[in-house]
């Protein structure tokens, strides 16, 4: 009798002669639009053991996402359609049972969780009643042994105080927190399969390791079958037993995850391989990329779908599409040069290069910073809540007393948890907030006060690209328009024709076409939109950029041309960034020097090679302990410690070190007094009492 079992229990699965629990056969899925039909998911085949971790990786709308609700019958309809294959669960063609067959099978037997915790919970219903409607549905429980059920899967998945947390709403949990909800909800009936779509995408990458390493203990202690959807080949390393490779609806390549990192057979693989930056090798000058888009699934060349954007395509490839063939035992491979790519490796090919060039110290004048930032503090009023007889507020310290310098052409890496304000600190500089103390002096200027002509001209000297290129355009206005529009507000060009000219000019060098001055942001991928709001940032020919994650919301390829193109750029009209950040091996590429942040205060400054080869603060060391390295040869060696807890409310701050509560080395003098940031080290800044 295994641990669910024993809590509660589920039903021993039906006996099947197969020994894998999955089986996707030849799936084909497509949507009906009013363009036409998007083929979504063309010919996928893969299967899947008890027990087993398998990973679906591949760029957004390859068609991860569409499989896995194929499997679970949950399509959008009419439009969504399973044309073709079959998909066996436990021995049953799940395309062939009724819908009151399948409610059965869904959330017992096969259960999901989804990408965004936020809006698959009901805002309305409480986290216990939302753990106990599985039980009660599905396993025939009264309210008194699911309620302890759901009180006993909380505990199982780490949640603090489980029985109080039992009768409250999903707005009162962290990402984190809701996230793990969620895998309760997923194991309550004791599934034997569990799917996994992008189930750390919106966490921290401490909370990350945290569900990642509960969903794997769980999965192997327990019996219960993985399949990982992500885009995260650090994840895939660390945590995944095979791996399928998908590239615009059909697969690429398979096998086992240490087979297929050590020696990949696509060269779409090996692409997505080298557009990683690695915390684990020596920092290159430049990103290696994919260059180019996907496919339009509407109209997709014949042939290989990879091919426009391959470097060592042949005439075969254009030809018909190459098969997921046999290439070594038990690793297939859809390329016509994969026996090829098997002898001589990607470097032998021309998809990798041999000796990858270091990067050119910048000389950087510090006589005078460009900005200055001194003891800076950003509070925030809120609301207690509604209460009859008085109306108390509290305080959210955002920001408590940072201080730092930025100098000219330099990039300053900005790092932290969500909620840590790394957000407000760019939006404080930027004058979207007001600061509630300290100064910023930018060119000499002091600015934190700044109104009227001073506070026009700063404004157009500092620019900034936010995480969301999609939220941030207006979707009603014309590339065009919205990259000429602040250049007629401060009235750079004297008429239309030369707003016109300058936009093609700004498109060019953002390496988007002119024509696309007359496109809509919807109309544009999410790395073309991304380079619209770079392009709009350049419009106002500032010094300082403020760079709010603006590689988060993009797949690997296209973040590393988006990289390329920042350091392209800084160098050709000397920029100054403040590159806001939470991947840290995204930060150590580009950043010259680097400050980790925590519950709205500084705990390290250094230069970037200083703080990744020596970390002193304790919570930049289970930073960079939590960050999976893609290699699982590596991954298997390495000892890393998860860092427990939640990050503290910020209207409800530790005493003493914010970071007491989750530090390894934490004793009763760091829960007294808040500790200064002082240099350790010659330009080596952290403030920890036990350093």
């Amino acid at each position: 009798m295994d641990q669910l079992t024993a809590l509660g229990g589920a039903q021993a699965p039906a006996a099947s002669h197969s020994p894998w629990l999955l089986e996707v056969e030849d799936l084909h899925v497509h949507f009906v639009t009013t363009r036409g039909v998007v083929r979504a998911v063309e010919g996928i085949s893969y299967k899947v053991k008890p027990g087993e971790t398998v990973a679906l990786v591949g760029e957004s709308g390859c068609g991860k996402s569409v499989s896995s609700l194929a499997i679970m019958r949950l399509l959008a309809k009419p439009a969504g359609r399973v044309v073709a294959g079959r998909i066996l669960f436990q021995g049953r063609n799940l395309l062939e049972l009724s819908e009151d067959e399948m409610r059965e099978i869904r959330g017992r037997d096969i259960a999901m969780i989804f990408q965004e915790p936020m809006t698959s919970l009901n805002p309305v219903l409480t986290i216990g009643f939302q753990i106990m409607e599985p039980l009660l549905i599905h396993l025939g429980m009264t309210e008194e042994q699911a309620r302890a059920r759901a009180m006993d899967l909380l505990k199982m998945v780490g949640m603090p105080d489980p029985e109080r947390r039992l009768d409250q709403y999903p707005h009162q949990f962290s990402g984190g927190m809701r996230q793990r909800v969620m895998i309760a909800i997923a194991l309550s009936c004791n599934p034997r399969l569990i799917i996994a779509d992008e189930p750390t995408t919106a966490l921290d990458v401490t909370i990350q390791a945290q569900i990642l390493k509960l969903m794997k203990d769980l999965s192997r202690d327990l019996g219960i079958a993985l399949v990982m959807i992500t885009h995260n080949l650090g994840i895939v390393a660390r945590y995944a037993d095979r791996v399928n490779v998908m590239y615009a609806a059909r697969l690429a390549e398979q096998g086992a995850a240490a087979a297929v990192f050590a020696k990949p057979l696509h060269p779409y693989t090996a692409g997505l391989l080298r557009s990683v930056p690695r915390l684990d090798q020596p920092r290159g000058a430049r990103l290696e990329t994919i260059e180019g888009l996907p496919p339009n699934l509407l109209d997709p060349q014949p042939g290989c779908r990879f091919a426009p954007r391959c470097p060592a395509q042949r005439d075969a490839c254009v030809a018909a599409p190459p098969p997921l063939a046999e290439v070594e035992p038990h690793r297939y491979s859809a390329c016509v040069r994969a026996k090829e790519m098997a002898r001589v490796g990607p470097t032998g090919l021309g998809l990798q290069s041999a000796n990858p060039q270091p990067p050119v110290p910048k000389r950087l004048d510090k006589a005078r910073p460009l900005m200055k930032v001194d003891d800076l503090k950003t509070y925030f009023e809120v609301g207690a809540g509604f209460q009859v007889f008085k109306n108390t507020r509290s305080e959210v310290r955002a920001v408590d007393g940072i201080s730092f310098e930025v100098f000219r052409g330099e990039t300053v890496g900005l790092v932290g948890e969500s909620g840590c304000g790394k957000t407000t600190v760019g939006r404080t500089l930027l004058r979207l907030e007001e600061a509630t103390g300290g100064e910023m002096v930018f060119e000499g200027a002091n600015v934190t006060r700044a109104g009227g002509q001073q506070l026009k001209d700063y404004r157009r000297k500092i620019q900034v690209i936010f995480q969301d290129p999609y939220s941030s355009l207006n979707p009603r206005m014309t590339v065009g328009e919205i990259i000429a529009e602040p250049m007629r507000v401060y009235r750079l060009v004297p008429d239309a024709k030369a707003a016109r000219d300058r936009v093609a000019e700004l498109l060019t060098q953002v390496g988007l076409f002119e024509y696309m001055a007359e496109r809509y942001p919807h109309e544009l991928s999410g790395g073309q939109r991304q380079r619209v709001g770079i392009a709009r940032a350049l419009a106002m020919e500032p010094s300082f950029i403020v760079c709010d994650e603006p590689v988060s919301a993009l797949d690997v390829s296209i973040q590393a041309q988006i990289i390329n193109l920042l350091e392209a750029l800084q160098e050709k009209y000397r920029l100054t960034f403040l590159f806001i950040a939470h991947d840290l091996a995204v930060v150590r590429h580009i950043s010259n020097r680097v400050i980790v942040m925590y519950l709205g205060r500084v705990m390290e400054i250094a230069d970037r090679d200083t703080l990744y080869a020596e970390p002193l603060h304790p919570y930049t060391r289970a930073l960079l302990d939590a960050v999976p390295i893609p290699d699982p040869a590596l991954e298997a060696k390495r000892e890393y410690r998860v860092l427990g807890g939640e990050v503290p409310s910020p209207l409800n701050p530790p005493r003493g070190c914010v970071f007491h509560t989750r530090c390894p080395l934490a004793g009763d003098e760091c829960k007294m007094a808040i500790p200064g940031l002082r240099e350790v080290r010659p330009r080596h800044f952290a403030a920890c009492i036990k350093i």
